[in-house]
This record gives structure tokens, C-alpha cells and sequence, in this order.
């Protein structure tokens, strides 16, 4: 049975033609909402998670919008409230970076990781809150990492980024609770998606998931259902008390000392 509280609803998810995007706006679906699938560069997997929203009985915008370029993050929210006329859920899914070591980073690679992994979700709160209001409120989810606060080989810029995303979280999580909008992020653990596999085949020496396996207490990885469960959670009256709060899901990944 449906989910009452997104049923009829309108969600808009960034980078969710594939993985743990995909997971979420299929889950709002099956759950009764319409969905905004965003995409930058891959046009195939999008389309096929609209269809799928769609054979759900759902409708599906599909809109191509670099989130990190202020113009098509605006267009992305302009178009939602053009088709829908408004929004219940955004949720901050997408993400890009340049993994270097710290003193190799370049320029490029930070403002590029920075604007689209953080800028991003302050800005797309802006044009998604006048959207919320003509529902009467609604909720904000962004998909961080654990590399906010651990240190991660190669991952200053994304750990940067993540980490910042978590601190927009708290400011927007205290100042928009008012308006009935919660705000939240959700940290996965090591989650099992078809760019992970396709890592994992390259692997020569070792297989990589069987490494990231034996790390998690629970004795397997996040499945991205899992994770968007989690997600649709976070929009639901049940969570309206939860404010400004990172959600760790990773069977207890980051918890014991690596070995």
C-alpha cells in the first residue's frame, strides 16, 4: 500500500537517472508521487527511469540541468513550478568531484566539485522554498558521505563538500523549520550500485567489494532502496522533529577502528 504522505505529492531529485537517485524517485513513485528526474550527462538511463516512474502511474519531468551552473539549476526549479505548480520534496542526490591528494588539487577541480556538490543544494533551496510554501511546507534530503568528517584517499575536494553540505544542513534544517520545511541529510555507507560493480570489475588485484564487505558489521553493503527509504522517511510527518540532522545508514561501517 502507498505511503500516505506521498501520495499526490511532487518530488524533484537531482542525478537520478541511475543509482541511488534512481532508487529514490522510484520509490516516491511506487509511493504515489510524481517525479522531476534530473540528469546532466546521461540522457539513456534518465529516460528509462522516467519510463519507469511513468508505467508506475506516476508522471515524470525529465529535465537536463547542470546543477553546478546557477542558470540551469535556476531553469531545473522554474520548470517544476511550470509543470507542477509546485513542490513537497527536494531531494540534493547529485554529485560530481576531482579526487587528487590535497597538494595536487587544482582550481578547476574544486570550484567544479564545490558548485555542484554544495553550492548547489543552498541555491536550489532558494528557488525550492516559494515552491514548498504553496503546499504548505515540505522537506529538503541531501545525500552527503562519510568523507565529511573522515579522511577518504584522494577526497579533499568531495570530503569538503560534503562536509559543507551537512553544515547548510543544520543552517537551513533551524531556519526553515518555521515554514514547515524540514531540512536533513542522509550518509550512506558503501552502498551496492552498478558504477560500484563496474569499479569493482577493474579491480585487478583483489575484489574490492569483498574488502568493503568484511569492514561492515552488518556483513553486507547498502542496497539504494535502503537508502532511499531512509529518504522518504525524512519527508514524512513522522520525522517532523528531526531537524538539521546527518542520518548515518551503513551497517555500522564507520563505527569500529579499520583494521
Amino acid at each position: 500500500m502507498p505511503s500516505s504522505h506521498l501520495l499526490n505529492k511532487t518530488v524533484l531529485i537531482t542525478g537520478s537517472g541511475r543509482g541511488i537517485g534512481k532508487a529514490i524517485a522510484l520509490h516516491f513513485a511506487q509511493n504515489g508521487a510524481d517525479v522531476v528526474i534530473n540528469f546532466f550527462r546521461n540522457r539513456a538511463p534518465a529516460e528509462e527511469t522516467a519510463r519507469e516512474v511513468e508505467a508506475l502511474g506516476r508522471r515524470a519531468l525529465l529535465v537536463k540541468a547542470d546543477i553546478g551552473d546557477l542558470d540551469d539549476l535556476n531553469r531545473l526549479f522554474d520548470e517544476t513550478g511550470k509543470t507542477f505548480g509546485g513542490l513537497d520534496f527536494y531531494i540534493h542526490n547529485a554529485a560530481s568531484g576531482y579526487n587528487r591528494p590535497a597538494m595536487e588539487q587544482k582550481v578547476k577541480g574544486w570550484d567544479w566539485t564545490m558548485n555542484i556538490n554544495a553550492r548547489s543544494l543552498l541555491f536550489g533551496a532558494q528557488k525550492a522554498v516559494p515552491l514548498m510554501e504553496k503546499r504548505g511546507g515540505g522537506a529538503i534530503v541531501s545525500i552527503t558521505s562519510a568523507g565529511s568528517t573522515r579522511v577518504l584517499p584522494d577526497y579533499v575536494a568531495v570530503g569538503a563538500s560534503k562536509a559543507a553540505i551537512e553544515s547548510l544542513t543544520r543552517y537551513l534544517g533551524v531556519e526553515l523549520i518555521g515554514k514547515n520545511i524540514a531540512v536533513n541529510a542522509v550518509s550512506p555507507g558503501v552502498v551496492e550500485t552498478d558504477a560500484l560493480k563496474h569499479f569493482a570489475a577493474m579491480e585487478s588485484k583483489e575484489n574490492i567489494l569483498e574488502r568493503f564487505v568484511a569492514q561492515v558489521p552488518a556483513g553486507r553493503l547498502i542496497q539504494p532502496e535502503e537508502v532511499a527509504e531512509i529518504v522518504g522517511f525524512l519527508c514524512s510527518p513522522a520525522a517532523r522533529m528531526i531537524v538539521g540532522q546527518t542520518i548515518t545508514v551503513d551497517g555500522g561501517f564507520t563505527l569500529p577502528i579499520p583494521k
